[in-house]
């Protein structure tokens, strides 16, 4: 039976919560009665942000540079420590630079491996715990279309989004009979300050709203099955 708070007494957590996709997501489920743990690494941003979402529903702001291993642990237990146990983990924080194989660093290499894959291997292991105990949870990864399709200067974004569906699918495979469900969202290109769009067309882009629609589908699935991954496209090519 649907409800007008269907997530009334959940608590989420959403990485990259201070621009772009992750605050229409936290907008979008705070709305749905959810109770919010955001995080990003901009404090100032993040605390506007909270001030934003305060008036609608319970929001806790915790700064975190999840490159950093120990913070990944930190992040969920000061979560828990303000909201309750995390039901929804939304893994939303990434970074891209792009350029030609040749021309890119391994600082380049490190840094996008350990915001867009292994911060959402670290979030997991924190929170999965906690999931397999009371029998229930979401984990949602905001992957991409680049996760399946190749592109010029793209190689090492790629190759970190690639990486992600496939810790996403294995995942849920490991933790399914937990009653967790794993999933991924894969957009593509969407009209925020994330990377530079060329010569696209921004009123033909993605908005973030649409990522935020599809996370909310996925969270609001009946218990008996779970959608394990949505492609998300414009209706018109920008």
């Amino acid at each position: 039976m649907l409800t007008e708070k269907p997530l009334d007494g959940k608590v989420v957590l959403i990485t990259g919560a201070n621009r772009g996709i992750g605050l229409a997501i936290a907008h979008r489920l705070g709305a749905l009665g959810a109770s919010l743990g955001i995080s990003a690494r901009d404090r100032n941003r993040l605390d506007a942000v909270a001030r934003e979402l305060q008036s609608s529903t319970k929001v806790a702001a915790i700064p975190a540079d999840l490159t950093h291993a120990d913070e990944a642990g930190t992040l969920v237990s000061r979560t828990e420590h303000a909201l309750g146990p995390v039901d929804i983990l939304v893994n939303n924080a990434g970074v891209g630079t792009f350029s030609p194989i040749q021309d890119a660093s391994e600082s380049d290499w490190d840094t996008m491996l350990d915001t867009n894959l292994r911060a959402v291997f670290l979030l997991t292991k924190a929170v999965a715990p906690g999931m397999i105990r009371r029998r229930s949870g979401h984990i949602v990864n905001i992957a991409s279309l680049a996760g399946k399709n190749a592109f010029p200067g793209g190689a090492i974004y790629c190759a970190s989004k690639w990486g992600l569906l496939g810790l996403t699918r294995c995942a849920a495979e490991d933790l399914r009979a937990h009653g967790i469900r794993v999933s991924a969202i894969c957009p593509g290109s969407v009209e925020t300050e994330f990377s530079p769009h060329g010569k696209k067309d921004p009123a033909k882009m993605l908005q973030p709203q649409d990522v935020a629609h599809a996370v909310e589908m996925i969270v609001t699935q009946a218990p008996q099955s779970f959608i394990s991954e949505i492609e998300l496209r414009p209706t018109q090519k920008p």
